[in-house]
């Protein structure tokens, strides 16, 4: 037996692009280099980034994309806006987009395809794992790589629901299944569970769940003081933008002794009196996390309503000790157990008084992380997730020789 080797194409690997997906990355290929594999990674956008826990390939088309998304800042600053946003349902599928996804199969795709070519023909893997990036723009390449060289090419769309056509991604990125055969892959994985019929609706042969987790060693409680009562981080509030008012806007007016800290970029919305404390670099995240008395997991519409559609914050609070308070999340009891691991709120008055209640009880909330914590250390850590994957992958015990 030897160790299993994988060919990763990743949206991303330089956190600078703060791209929600790319920490879990980060976590899952680490968790994969523990569970003994062999990792190549080549990204789609940036430069490749060197760690101790895997290898990298350059990314054949850096200049087009860079440039690509200076047009796109461009195009957004003469809209007076920081992106160029699409409508919360149903968005269009505009000329703008039709003529990218030409453009890019004239031109990227071939040349992805030609790089492709060669790192599998020099490296072998016994996989090829494409992490979250847009499907139509590899259009034709999983074909060729199974009947080149044998190989099984899988597609890990980690934004289910919000990357299906009917919600079509986020603002910073593509509508990903427009102009994609979902068929050309042998497997795709998703975060979702509820969003596995959608997958195969719209052409996937097979489809597994495979959720966000967390890495318990960075994701881990800090001993810092407690300094905000109250703390929500993200990136922006479309799709949330009801709930932000709820669980930070509205509560900020309904208990002003109490201190919220809004870290993160693009709230558009009702913040009401809380802090606003801008970007919170990953290196510090788990910092901050222990920092407050409280923090919150707000989770967006789609996701919330998608049953068992995971993101990565409840588990990264959680893993970090963190007294949780949620929004309602269809099917969060796959993860955590509501009232022992995590609190759930219905409106803002509730929030407020819950907030009150565990700022008050540190005996209390410190119980609530401790609990949560637990849980991810038995059932939900990238390692628990990086040895799925490999059995998802049907490479589970390592490769006979």
């Amino acid at each position: 037996m030897r160790a299993p080797k994988l060919l990763a194409v990743a949206s991303a690997i330089d956190l600078d692009f703060r791209y929600g997906c790319t920490p879990a990355w980060w976590q899952l290929w680490k968790g994969m280099y523990e569970a003994g594999v062999d990792l190549v990674v080549t990204p789609y956008r940036g430069r490749p980034v060197e760690s101790p826990w895997w290898r990298v390939a350059p990314n054949p088309t850096y200049r087009e994309g860079e440039s690509y998304q200076a047009l796109r800042s461009g195009l957004a600053r003469l809209k007076g806006d920081r992106y160029l946003r699409r409508a919360e349902s149903d968005p269009e599928d505009g000329a703008l987009d039709r003529l990218t996804r030409e453009t890019i199969r004239r031109v990227v795709t071939p040349r992805w395809r030609r790089h492709l070519e060669k790192l599998v023909e020099l490296e072998r893997p016994d996989a090829v794992v494409v992490f979250t990036v847009p499907m139509a723009h590899l259009g034709g390449i999983p074909t060729f790589l199974r009947e080149r060289f044998g190989v099984p090419v899988v597609f890990y769309d980690g934004d289910v629901p919000m990357s299906l056509p009917e919600y079509g991604g986020m603002d910073t990125g593509f509508n990903p299944y427009h102009g994609a055969e979902p068929a050309e892959y042998d497997l795709l994985l998703s975060n979702s569970e509820g969003g596995i019929p959608r997958l195969l609706e719209l052409g996937a042969r097979r489809a597994e769940p495979l959720f966000w987790a967390a890495d318990p060693e960075f994701f881990s409680p800090q001993p810092v003081e407690k300094d905000v009562d109250v703390f929500f981080y993200g990136y922006g509030d479309k799709f949330r933008r009801d709930w932000m008012r709820d669980l930070v806007g509205e509560p900020s007016r309904l208990a002003p002794e109490l201190d919220i800290g809004l870290g993160g970029l693009d709230f558009q919305g009702d913040t009401g009196g809380a802090r606003l404390l801008g970007d919170v670099p990953f290196n510090v995240f788990a910092r901050a996390i222990s920092a407050a008395r409280v923090n919150l997991n707000i989770t967006r519409r789609p996701h919330a309503t998608v049953p068992a559609s995971s993101t990565a914050r409840p588990f990264e609070l959680a893993s970090s000790g963190a007294a949780i308070v949620s929004n309602p999340h269809a099917g969060i009891e796959r993860w955590f157990e509501p009232g022992r691991e995590l609190v759930i709120v219905e409106g803002a008055e509730e929030a407020a008084a819950v907030y009150r209640e565990l700022v008050s009880d540190p005996a209390q909330a410190e119980g609530l992380g401790r609990r949560a914590r637990e849980r991810v250390l038995d059932e939900h850590t990238y390692g628990h997730r990086a040895r799925r994957l490999l059995e998802l992958v049907g490479l589970g015990a390592g490769v006979t020789v």
